[in-house]
């Protein structure tokens, strides 16, 4: 086993050297002061150590799994119709069907209604995905799964054993459970009137991908199914990257058309649009959206999709080249010693104040 090329056995040394010193710390006479200052550095390295230690158990052995079953246990005995109520987007011969899993995911059926043949995104709950399966009457062909993480992959099993002529797409440098197909950045599936291109996404995980469904064959607008890597008003946790990979992945997004649908795979909009309104209070757009928003989960209505212009207009973590954001969070000392934040000091301190933000 190994975390971001970290050999195991590294992990347990320092695991071993970090107990060490707490024990010295709790046996030493000096000044409680001086412990305290201490003990604080210990806490902030251990957390870090203990979250890559959990990270790798729950990405790279059957602990991971055994979690991700709870998790499907606990979100069908609370949610027996899902989390949301969702509402399909129908376009010229294309249908797009959200399926709302687990407690706050979206996994989506994207539908060629006139062959009924259909892809699926991100199945982690092969049951609610099957269920819409057999109500649309539709071939499951394909699985796009957009990285390794359970709440994404855990029905790629089930429902490519239940559907024997299904492939199962994504990244070869993620780890997917049961992938038949690899892609690389820029490959196209194509599936009846369907072409779907996969965009290399890395940050949340090193091969996180992105699928960009072109509206061009069915005179449509073009979606984008983006995983972790971005939802309404914010973004994924950088866990196998840095700041400047997930800023360049963000960076591809914003290549995009302003009309594209965004699919996310987290209902997240509420508390997203809530943080966005503390580092920009006088955002308009964020406050028109943030009241929609509350009209929508009221009624436990989904909120997406969302379009990327709208995105543009209040997601902090697409603004970052903004001087209204940059002025927000202050000055400070930038890579070549001017005033003002890098691009990706700025979103390392968003990700940072979020963090703050969700605890309080």
């Amino acid at each position: 086993m190994a975390w971001q090329g970290w050999p195991s056995s590294w992990l347990w040394v320092a695991s071993c050297g970090l107990l060490l010193l707490v024990l010295v710390l709790l046996a030493s006479p000096s000044s409680c002061r001086a412990r305290r200052t201490l003990r604080s550095l210990f806490m902030a390295r251990s957390k870090r150590l203990l979250f890559r230690i959990g990270y790798s158990l729950y990405t790279r052995t059957w602990l991971g799994y055994l979690f991700y079953r709870q998790q499907l246990r606990r979100a069908r005995n609370r949610y027996p119709k899902g989390h949301s109520r969702t509402q399909p987007r129908l376009f010229n011969g294309v249908k797009v069907l959200p399926i709302p899993v687990l407690s706050d995911n979206y996994s989506y059926l994207i539908i060629d209604t006139q062959a009924r043949l259909a892809v699926a995104v991100d199945p982690s709950d092969p049951q609610a995905v099957q269920a819409s399966i057999e109500k649309e009457g539709v071939n499951l062909v394909a699985i796009l799964c957009t990285h390794k993480h359970w709440d994404h992959s855990g029905g790629n099993r089930d429902l490519s054993r239940r559907h024997q002529d299904c492939r199962v797409y994504g990244s070869p440098q993620d780890g997917i459970p049961y992938l038949t197909h690899p892609l690389c950045d820029q490959d196209v599936v194509s599936v009846g009137r369907l072409q779907i291109q996969a965009l290399a996404t890395p940050g949340h995980t090193q091969g996180h991908l992105v699928y960009l469904l072109d509206g061009e064959p069915y005179e449509g607008p073009s979606c984008l199914f983006s995983g972790d890597l971005l939802f309404l008003s914010g973004c994924g946790r950088t866990f196998e990257g840095t700041a400047e990979t997930m800023l360049s992945s963000l960076d591809t997004v914003l290549g995009l058309g302003d009309d594209t649908l965004l699919w996310p795979g987290h209902e997240y909009a509420e508390e997203n649009l809530g943080f966005a309104g503390v580092v920009e209070p006088e955002n308009l757009a964020r406050e028109r959206k943030m009241q929609w928003v509350q009209r929508q989960r009221m009624e436990r209505r989904s909120t997406c999709p969302s379009t990327l212009g709208e995105e543009r207009s209040y997601n902090p973590f697409l603004r970052t080249h903004c001087l209204v954001l940059q002025e927000a969070l202050g000055p400070d000392p930038g890579p070549t010693g001017d005033n003002g934040y890098s691009r990706a000091q700025l979103l390392e301190k968003l990700r940072q104040l979020k963090d703050l933000h969700k605890s309080k």
